[in-house]
C-alpha cells in the first residue's frame, strides 16, 4: 500500500483542492452572513462593464436564514448559489423566479425543524455556502443591491464557523490536514462519499487528534510527492482542460457542469448540463476551482472569447474587422474589447441591428461600431439568461482595406 500512496496523494489532492480553495475565499469575509456590494465596476483585468456584484457568505450551523430578493422591475439579476465543494446548487433571479419580490428559507443539511407555509424552501448541501447576486448595472442599481436580506431564524446560537487544522502539522502536509477537517465538516452528497472512501489510507478519515505530526518519514515522504503530483497534474490541467476553439471563439459552455447531485431552484438537472462520470466532473471541478471560482452554469451565463479572426491571425488595432453577429435570443448580451493587458477598452449591447464593425475608426456607415485599442486585442461576448444554448459563433472577418 505504501507504493500506492503517491498516486492515491495526487487524486486526493484534485479532488479536495476546490473545497479547500472555496473556504480560502470564503475566510476572507470579515462576517458572514451578510452581504458585502461591489458599487463600481473595477478598474481591472477583465472587468465585466454589465453588472454590478454583492457577495454573502452564508453560515448555516445556527439553523435556518431568511433571503430576501426586491423586485427588480425587469432589470436582469441573478443569485447564485455555491456550496462549500463550489457546485452550484440553485438561481434565482430573471430567467428562473422572474422580477416580483421573493422571499427564501434556506435550510441546512439534516434540517428537520419548523419551516414558514408560505416560504420558498432552498436546501443548502453543506453547513458553509456562498451567494453571489448579479445585478445588471444602471440607475436604481444600488438601491436593489441594498433591498438584498439576509435574516438568521436563530439569531441567539452561535455558528460554528470554519474548522482549522490541528497545530503541528507539518507544512508539507497542512493541505492533507486542511481536506480532513473539511471532509469532516463539510460532507459531500453520499455518492460521494462512497467515492471517497478510496482515500481512507491517506489519513483522511481520523477523527480526533491529526495523525499527521507523528507520521512516519517515509510516509510523509510519500504523501509529499503525491501531493506535488498532484499539484502539476492541476496545473497541466488548467493550461489544456479547455474546449477546442470554433471558428476562433472558445466557448467553456460546459466549464461548470460537475454537479450531479444536488439541484435546487433554478438548476436544470439534464444530461445536456451534467458531465457523464464523476471522474470527469471531478476534474472539471478542480480546473474551475483553480481558473474561474464561483462561476455560472452558461444555461445562466456565458461568455465567448476571441482572440484570432476567420483566417487566424490575432486581432490587432491596425486592421478593421466585421462580425455578422445575429440577435441571441437572452435576457441581455453586450460584446467588449480588451486589450493586451486584458484591460477593458470598449463595449456596446448587441441587439442585431445588422453586422457589427471592430476598428479604430467609426465607420462611415450607419450601425454598430466597437472601438479598438493599439496593438492585440481579443473580444468578450457576455450572454445572459441564453434562451437556448451558445454553441456555434460567426468569426470575425477582416476586412480588405487599401493599403492593407
Amino acid at each position: 500500500m505504501r507504493d500506492d500512496l503517491p498516486a492515491l496523494a495526487a487524486e486526493a489532492y484534485g479532488y479536495g483542492y476546490p473545497l479547500l480553495q472555496d473556504l480560502h475565499a470564503v475566510s476572507t469575509a470579515s462576517v458572514f452572513n451578510a452581504w458585502t456590494h461591489q458599487r463600481t465596476v473595477p478598474g481591472t483585468a477583465h472587468a465585466n462593464p454589465d453588472l454590478l456584484y454583492s457577495t454573502a457568505q452564508l453560515d448555516l450551523s445556527g439553523g435556518p436564514i431568511w433571503l430576501r430578493v426586491p423586485a427588480t422591475d425587469g432589470r436582469y439579476h441573478v443569485v447564485q448559489f455555491v456550496d462549500a465543494w463550489t457546485d452550484n446548487f440553485a438561481y434565482v433571479g430573471s430567467r428562473t423566479t422572474g422580477d416580483e419580490p421573493r422571499e427564501y428559507l434556506l435550510v441546512p443539511p439534516g434540517w428537520a425543524g419548523r419551516e414558514a407555509p408560505a416560504a420558498e424552501v432552498i436546501r443548502v448541501p453543506t453547513m458553509i455556502a456562498t451567494l453571489i447576486a448579479r445585478f445588471a448595472a444602471g440607475p436604481g442599481v444600488h438601491e436593489l443591491q441594498d433591498g438584498l436580506q439576509l435574516q438568521r431564524m436563530y439569531p441567539q446560537v452561535p455558528l460554528d464557523g470554519l474548522p482549522a487544522p490541528q497545530p503541528g502539522v507539518p507544512d508539507d502536509l497542512i493541505f492533507l490536514e486542511a481536506l480532513r477537517r473539511g471532509l469532516a465538516a463539510f460532507p459531500p452528497s453520499p455518492a460521494e462519499r462512497r467515492y471517497q472512501r478510496r482515500f481512507g489510507p491517506l489519513g483522511l478519515f481520523e477523527g480526533g487528534n491529526s495523525p499527521y505530526p507523528t507520521i512516519p518519514r517515509d510516509l510523509r515522504l510519500a504523501l509529499r510527492e503525491g501531493l506535488d503530483r498532484g499539484r502539476e497534474a492541476l496545473e497541466e490541467a488548467a493550461t489544456t482542460a479547455h474546449a477546442a476553439p470554433v471558428n476562433g471563439w472558445t466557448n467553456d459552455a460546459h466549464a461548470f457542469d460537475y454537479n450531479l447531485d444536488y439541484f435546487e431552484l433554478g438548476t436544470v438537472d439534464a444530461p445536456q448540463w451534467t458531465l457523464p462520470d464523476r471522474d470527469s466532473a471531478h476534474l472539471a471541478r478542480a480546473v474551475a476551482a483553480r481558473t474561474r471560482l464561483w462561476g455560472n452554469h452558461a444555461y445562466e451565463a456565458l461568455y465567448p472569447a476571441v482572440h484570432k479572426d476567420g483566417a487566424g491571425a490575432r486581432l490587432t488595432g491596425d486592421g478593421e474587422y466585421t462580425l455578422p453577429l445575429s440577435p441571441l435570443p437572452a435576457a441581455a448580451c453586450t460584446l467588449a474589447t480588451y486589450g493586451a493587458d486584458a484591460h477593458l477598452v470598449d463595449s456596446i449591447p448587441v441587439d442585431g441591428d445588422g453586422p457589427i464593425h471592430i476598428g479604430s475608426e467609426r465607420p462611415e456607415r450607419d450601425g454598430p461600431w466597437l472601438r479598438t485599442p493599439a496593438g492585440e486585442f481579443h473580444l468578450i461576448l457576455r450572454v445572459y439568461a441564453p434562451a437556448e444554448p451558445i454553441l456555434q459563433l460567426p468569426p470575425v472577418e477582416k476586412l480588405d482595406l487599401p493599403g492593407q
